[in-house]
């Protein structure tokens, strides 16, 4: 359990009659990288990716139920000021936790956006799935149901998104998956998530075969209006040894740009077990139909540091 001395000054703030389970948690995730954009200058930056703090835990309510929390926040290492401040909303939540599943209700990641399990390897950098696809969506006033475990591996979740007004459809993800030791598939399902009318189909597979992981996330995203689009992507990660870690990944999809592609190769040398030492190259293009402002040929070449507490 990652306990530490601001847990425990948390916790001590705490009536002894209701002091729940504190565990202070997060990363920080840091690369300098050279950013080549077809709009915009040449430029080397310092990006934070995602980096994070976060607390979390439960109390034990009778035997076998448990409430639970989270109160996750990003903040920007780079300069201190992201988009809504010091600090960003993240994965937040309250909830009742058994042996019949977990409900939960606050503002977090959907279904379909925790299907994609680890089959994104540049997950939160520049090479995420994101800028391909929709789908990755946290969403507020958010009530969820997480089935338990079943079946040797099946689990599924079903979340309803309220829109808090009375002539906006509410919105609906759903997940369904199986896990075991060498593979993992799962299906998910959007429908008036991201807007009123827009639906979205999901299938996520991951496969182990020794120090080889192979992923592979396939997409239907239909907003009513237009013609349906279509994705696909694949990644293989290479365990060389204990401490290196090599990484691909290729995607295509109309999804989110006309004749969207990105390309992104990397390297992993862990430092300890959680501090890793990390490289990248991305590239991102676009249909070259597009109006200037929107088009991308990008590349971005970068080194990092990811330490996890």
């Amino acid at each position: 359990m990652k306990k530490s001395l601001l847990a425990l000054l948390i916790a001590s703030t705490l009536p002894l009659t209701a002091a729940a389970e504190v565990i202070v948690y997060g990363k920080a995730n840091v690369s300098l990288q050279n950013a080549d954009e077809a709009v915009g200058e040449d430029k080397i930056e310092l990006v934070s990716n995602a980096s994070r703090i976060g607390i979390k835990g439960g109390e034990e309510i009778t035997s076998g139920i448990k409430a639970i929390y989270q109160f996750e926040y990003q903040t920007e290492v780079d300069d201190g000021v992201g988009s809504s401040g010091t600090f960003s909303q993240r994965n937040i939540y309250v909830g009742l936790q058994g042996s019949a599943g977990t409900i939960m209700g606050g503002h977090f990641d959907t279904p379909t956006k925790v299907l994609q399990e680890k089959v994104d390897l540049f997950n939160d950098l520049e090479g995420d799935i994101t800028t391909i696809f929709k789908g990755e969506i946290r969403a507020s006033n958010i009530v969820q149901y997480v089935t338990p475990g079943f079946g040797g591996g099946f689990s599924g979740s079903v979340a309803y998104i309220t829109k808090e007004t009375n002539d906006v459809d509410n919105g609906i993800s759903a997940s369904f998956g199986y896990t075991a030791d060498s593979f993992y598939l799962g299906v998910a399902v959007d429908q008036d998530v991201e807007a009123e009318g827009v639906d979205l189909v999901r299938l996520v597979g991951r496969f182990t075969l020794g120090p080889v992981q192979l992923g592979v996330l396939g997409e239907s995203y239909d907003d009513g209006v237009n013609d349906k689009e279509n994705g696909v992507l694949g990644s293989v990660l290479w365990n060389l040894n204990d401490q290196w870690v090599l990484k691909a990944q290729y995607g295509q999809s109309d999804v989110r740009m006309a004749d969207g592609e990105t390309a992104s190769l990397g390297a992993d040398y862990k430092l300890s077990k959680n501090v890793t030492l990390f490289g990248y190259y991305t590239h991102v293009e676009n249909s070259i139909d597009l109006p200037a402002a929107t088009a991308r040929d990008d590349d971005y070449l970068g080194i990092g540091l990811d330490l996890k507490f």
